[in-house]
């Protein structure tokens, strides 16, 4: 009799959360459509958002209707893409890229998220050093030797800088500008990433107190329930599992 009820709620926590990805993803298109032009094929950045959004089956009348608002064709709101810098517990390196229409709001949300978990904000430039920006394509290998080695070679050939075998996972690292041309390569090849973008990778992985790897868990969840964080990055080394 209680059925109903949970199944119910499920549809509704899963249809909270598809539209909340949706937002995000509509604010990407638009602020990626601003930051160059508003034809895909010639602005890799907006070419890369329009993908992510048809991979999460967002509509096209739905892509179109943000690249019209991103060129200014219907107007909207002054969308700003804010980076902010500080620390999570155990001293964890976070940098949080925002993109938001109030960064008086956006920025007291996240000072609140920080401070609550027992991290704070910090200036500009304070751990952003400890990452580097590159592009980076992430394959499921499964540890299977053979997958790894093909995805290995359609990299290196295709201009990668990097490949990295850990956790059953393949990661095609390369230079930013090489992005576009390197994932073109690897779809070539008949290899599809579960995720592809131009991220901040850090330098390295710090290991975690095991009691503090719940509140930072906790933290990268309340931040990710912020309309206007778009992505999250961290020091963190912390098992694969959870990591997901």
């Amino acid at each position: 009799m209680g059925r109903g009820p949970s199944i119910e709620g499920r549809k509704n926590a899963e249809d909270a959360k598809r539209a909340k990805a949706f937002t995000k993803l509509i604010r990407e298109i638009t602020v990626a459509t601003r930051a160059g032009v508003a034809d895909p094929v010639a602005n890799p950045r907006l070419r890369a958002a329009v993908d992510k959004a048809l991979s999460a089956n967002m509509t096209r009348d739905t892509i179109d209707r943000a690249i019209k608002r991103g060129s200014g064709a219907e107007g909207g709101v002054d969308m700003q893409e804010l980076r902010y810098e500080g620390y999570g517990p155990a001293g964890i390196a976070l940098i949080i890229d925002c993109v938001t229409d109030n960064p008086v709001r956006t920025v007291a949300d996240v000072r609140h998220a920080l401070t609550k978990h027992g991290g704070n904000l910090g200036t500009s430039g304070s751990v952003a050093f400890q990452f580097s920006r590159c592009g980076e394509l992430v394959f499921a290998s499964a540890g299977d030797a053979a997958l790894e080695e093909k995805i290995l070679e359609a990299a290196l050939d295709a201009g990668a800088d990097d490949v990295i075998n850990e956790a059953g996972e393949s990661s095609v690292l390369c230079a930013p500008e090489n992005f576009d041309a390197v994932q073109k390569a690897l779809l070539g090849a008949g290899l599809k990433p579960v995720s592809a973008d131009v991220v901040m990778r850090p330098a390295n992985r710090v290991a975690i107190p095991a009691e503090a790897q719940e509140t930072l868990l906790d933290l990268l969840d309340w931040l990710e329930e912020l309309d206007d964080v778009h992505e999250i990055y961290h020091n963190a080394a912390l098992p694969s599992e959870a990591a997901e």
